[in-house]
């Protein structure tokens, strides 16, 4: 396998202060732009992993919201995150998008710290949140300035212009990278259902550029996209395309193993397809991907949700060899949990046990800390992975659950629906964040009663591990007008969401 330089030739570039215009060009920028004057770098871009680590904790958390019967709009959402504010744990705003049956689901900042590497990029700030709908296909831009406690919507990017630019529908997962913003996408264009592959948008007026790829072997199926900057890889996974997971589950796309069961590595410059790795097709649904944030390991995470052989889920580590080919080993395996039928939703009750369903996974900023969250059984596992190849649990906090329904320590009379799904995690690594909803449909199959939205933060401890709820900040319900709460992003950045140029 051949990797070119230029990942490594972005680097001089970082500290350039030129830029060109924002989709809402009022900053405060504009005036060093005109006078020749250098701008300042934003203070939320890191050069290390330690920076980010050193640097001041968020005061907000962002997340979204969207609406199961699609009767109101969506919305993005902002929690205060400052314990020693008087509104700590509790909702600021809701910003609505104005359609409806977006299904907000993941979304992410314009820019993160390895922007400071990214040619064409001149002068990044982590300023805009990209918020794409899963189902309509639309992408709504939101300014976090001048209140970032009351993000504006300020640019909506419709589904005609993301089919015919690149390709693609059903925007998923983004992350700003080299060359553009890369927006992972789960289906084809004007009807057609596949397939997925990675948009390139445009850094600063996120416009829709083209497809990504520019050779894509035999990837068909798309997830999630991640990279190891440091040395021009791109790394890819595999759920399904829309006609696949939008209803639901199939059963019989799950048991033929239809679904998702490999990873792809790529030229990260060039978007050429190198190397497909199968897990094997038991593995079905490879979803979310965490490389190390040491920009000079060539080493990462992988979820799977379900085993097909026996309901467990697991979390499969890739890793480049000496010879520059990439190899994944299953490094830790969750068990389904037994149930009586009568307490299992109907999807279940042939098997007479809950799943764990792996659906996100987290790696600390130091590379130390793994979180895997458990969606079906309710239970969030922190493992040490100082050796990544051995992963040590270490501690476990369980909320919810198919069948448990494990309430709050602050509402200890209220059993909870869903359980830990999406997982994020403060750059220090002593606070997670953790929200209960799937995907619509998916929350109707395994949780039939309904999905009450709840946000948890667990206090972490990053020296010698160990998680505890943290019994003062509890939103939930009504405190988010009902809409269920996907993904959580981080004022200031978070775990999941950056890489980093230097060691």
């Amino acid at each position: 396998m051949t990797t070119s330089d230029h990942a490594g030739q972005a680097f001089d570039h970082a500290g350039q202060t030129s830029r060109t215009a924002h989709p809402d060009d009022t900053d405060h920028t504009g005036d060093a732009r005109h006078t020749g004057h250098a701008v300042r770098p934003d203070p939320t871009l890191y050069r290390s992993p330690a920076d980010a680590i050193a640097a001041p904790p968020e005061k907000l958390a962002y997340l979204v919201g969207f609406d199961r019967t699609a009767q109101r709009p969506d919305a993005l959402i902002v929690v205060d995150t400052d314990p020693g504010s008087s509104s700590y744990g509790r909702v600021l705003h809701l910003a609505d998008v104005p359609g409806l049956g977006d299904e907000l689901h993941h979304f992410g900042w314009n820019a993160c710290s390895s922007a400071l590497a990214h040619e064409g990029h001149h002068h990044p700030e982590r300023r805009y949140l990209l918020v794409p709908g899963l189902r309509s296909s639309r992408l709504h831009v939101f300014d976090t300035r001048p209140d970032p406690a009351r993000p504006r919507l300020v640019k909506v990017i419709e589904p005609a212009e993301l089919a015919d630019a690149a390709g693609y529908s059903r925007p998923h997962t983004l992350h700003c990278g080299p060359g553009g913003v890369l927006l992972s996408c789960l289906g084809g264009a004007h009807g057609n259902d596949g397939p997925g592959g990675v948009a390139l948008l445009d850094h600063e007026t996120f416009d829709v550029l083209r497809a990504w790829e520019t050779d894509r072997g035999p990837q068909r199926l798309a997830y999630d996209v991640w990279w190891h900057l440091q040395h021009n890889i791109a790394v890819t996974s595999e759920w399904g395309t829309p006609s696949m997971v939008e209803n639901g589950v199939d059963p019989e796309l799950l048991l033929g193993r239809s679904y998702g069961h490999a990873l792809h590595f790529w030229e990260l410059d060039s978007g050429r397809h190198l190397q497909r790795v199968d897990l094997g097709d038991e593995h079905q649904m490879v979803l979310e991907l965490r490389p190390a944030h040491d920009p000079a390991a060539t080493w990462g995470f992988a979820g799977v949700v379900v085993s097909v052989a026996d309901l467990s889920a697991s979390v499969w580590l890739w890793n480049r060899e000496d010879d520059g080919r990439f190899t994944a080993h299953k490094v830790i395996t969750i068990p389904a949990e037994p149930a009586k039928e009568d307490e299992l939703p109907p999807a279940l009750k042939p098997f007479g046990a809950v799943p764990p369903l792996v659906t996100d996974i987290n790696l600390s900023v130091d590379d130390r800390w793994l979180y895997v969250s458990a969606w079906g059984t309710g239970e969030l596992f922190q493992y040490d992975v100082s050796d990544p190849f051995h992963p040590r649990r270490t501690a476990s906090v369980r909320l919810g659950g198919i069948t448990a329904r494990q309430p709050h320590p602050a509402a200890p009379g209220l059993p909870l629906t869903g359980g830990p799904q999406m997982v994020e995690l403060s750059r220090d690594g002593r606070r997670v964040y953790l929200t209960n909803s799937l995907y619509g449909s998916w929350d109707d199959q395994f949780y039939p009663e309904g999905i009450h939205p709840w946000l948890a933060k667990l206090d972490a401890d990053p020296d010698r591990g160990g998680l505890t709820p943290d019994r003062r900040f509890f939103p939930h319900g009504e405190d988010f007008r009902g809409l269920r709460v996907h993904q959580t992003r981080l004022q200031g950045g978070d775990a999941s969401s950056d890489s980093y140029c230097h060691r």
